[in-house]
């Protein structure tokens, strides 16, 4: 099993294949219209655009479980990031990535990379979290804009914190193009 044995659905209600990004470096995220760190969809934009010819993929999954930061339905969420922030990465349907009705595609990135790596602005979201009672079992999502690196083979490389910019992940994307 790897990311490519998962279907998901894109925000037109479709069932999609990831088989289909085969041979891709793919950066998946728990993205949210809302947040403090919305504005990390132009970074995420930046680097797909600047690589998206070698073969990367950003896809965007909106989830509302954190704070209810993505109340929007997923047609509002892809106008509100084209608008804002230029994306023309992927966006799929609004899923949950926690918990029990967690998506099958977020249950298998968390048993495959269960710790975040970590920046910096890691520790002040953990205290900001902890302030607002949001902190989560072992494994699961701590915020919006977690990501998860996934080789063309579909193996998960590595998973960063919320605070990871894209950035500061172009050496780990760039090792795999």
């Amino acid at each position: 099993m790897n990311v490519h044995s998962f279907e998901v659905k894109n925000a037109q209600g479709e069932m999609v294949s990831l088989s289909q990004y085969k041979g891709k470096a793919l950066l998946i995220v728990n993205i949210a219209t809302k947040c403090g760190l919305t504005p990390q969809l132009e970074g995420l934009e930046d680097i797909y655009r600047s690589r998206k010819d070698k073969g990367f993929e950003v896809l965007g999954f909106p989830c509302n479980q954190f704070l209810q930061q993505s109340p929007e339905d997923d047609a509002g969420i892809a106008e509100f990031c084209s608008i804002n922030f230029g994306v023309t990465f992927t966006n799929f349907a609004k899923i949950d990535v926690n918990g029990p009705d967690a998506d099958p595609l977020f249950k298998y990135l968390k048993t495959e990379r269960s710790d975040d790596k970590t920046n910096d602005g890691s520790l002040a979201l953990i205290e900001k979290l902890v302030s607002i009672d949001q902190i989560f079992d072992d494994g699961e999502l701590k915020w919006n804009f977690t990501k998860f690196l996934v080789d063309g083979e579909g193996n998960v490389i590595e998973r960063y914190s919320p605070t990871y910019s894209a950035a500061e992940m172009e050496m780990d994307i760039d090792s795999l193009l």
